[in-house]
């Protein structure tokens, strides 16, 4: 494989995981990466201001100026969120940090690694705030490559409201990118046939359950590297890549926080 890569685990858009994601960026950033494959399989979403910052990380200078997602409710709240009455303003591309744990990021500048385009490793429980990565990025003309499944089709948001003692989850508005698309209620669909904005590059592939996450021989993430060192997915059936077929660092940063426990020393280069 001709340039350097970086693979990242990204499972929960939790505040913790600012930090944690500052620290990833960084560590590729280190290694000039010129392709990232992101591992978004089982992360159900989460903080939308988490997703806009990585977004940020990832595509850097497309961002400038742009909307990373705009809340819609109906047509008779064009510029108003009839839930609180504050104006509808577009949530950016966050170019520095929030702060939303460790308040030393607050205001820092964010790095980036001004990619043009990132590989997506997807289920049906990549979800929400996942799927608002795949849709801002492809609003700012980043090219997604999706590899794995359908995604599970949340471009919708709510409001609790209580009412004698019941609380109520009702769809009461939707997100969309800088041009204007968030119409992926079905999901995001690798090598889709329907001709519509949610089908993405890339291939379906069903979820290897004997290669460890990360592993160059795990089936989507082993299809991704294919992709890009050919421009397809290959025969991943075929345990085709060996430590020695690798002759660049790669950078494998596990970004997974759970809420019990931090793992920002699981760094592993190969």
């Amino acid at each position: 494989m001709g340039q350097p890569w970086g693979y990242m685990l990204f499972s929960d858009h939790i505040a913790t995981a600012e930090a944690e994601l500052v620290d990833a960026i960084t560590l590729l950033k280190s290694e000039s990466v010129e392709d990232l494959v992101l591992d978004l399989r089982y992360n159900g979403g989460g903080y939308l201001d988490i997703a806009a910052e990585l977004a940020y990380m990832i595509a850097g200078d497309v961002t400038q100026g742009r909307a990373f997602e705009r809340v819609e409710f109906n047509d008779k709240h064009p510029e108003t969120n009839p839930v609180t009455g504050v104006p509808i303003d577009p949530t950016p591309f966050h170019s520095t940090g929030l702060g939303l744990i460790d308040e030393s990021l607050s205001g820092r500048s964010l790095p980036t690694l001004n990619l043009p385009r990132l590989f997506v490793l997807t289920s049906e429980n990549t979800c929400s705030a996942s799927e608002a990565i795949i849709n801002g990025l492809r609003g700012v003309d980043v090219e997604v490559v999706q590899i794995g499944e359908t995604t599970c089709g949340k471009p919708y948001g709510f409001y609790p409201l209580d009412n004698c003692g019941t609380t109520y989850f009702t769809i009461q508005f939707s997100g969309v990118n800088a041009k204007g698309f968030g119409d992926y209620s079905d999901g995001f669909v690798p090598n889709g046939i329907f001709n519509t904005d949610a089908d993405l590059p890339g291939c379906e592939i069903g979820d290897d359950f004997y290669h460890f996450l990360g592993d160059a021989n795990e089936a989507r993430f082993a299809a991704a590297l294919n992709y890009v060192d050919g421009g397809d997915c290959g025969d991943v059936a075929v345990s085709a890549f060996s430590e020695s077929g690798f002759n660049k660092r790669v950078p494998i940063f596990n970004a997974r926080v759970p809420k019990e426990i931090s793992r920002s020393n699981r760094i592993m280069v190969k």
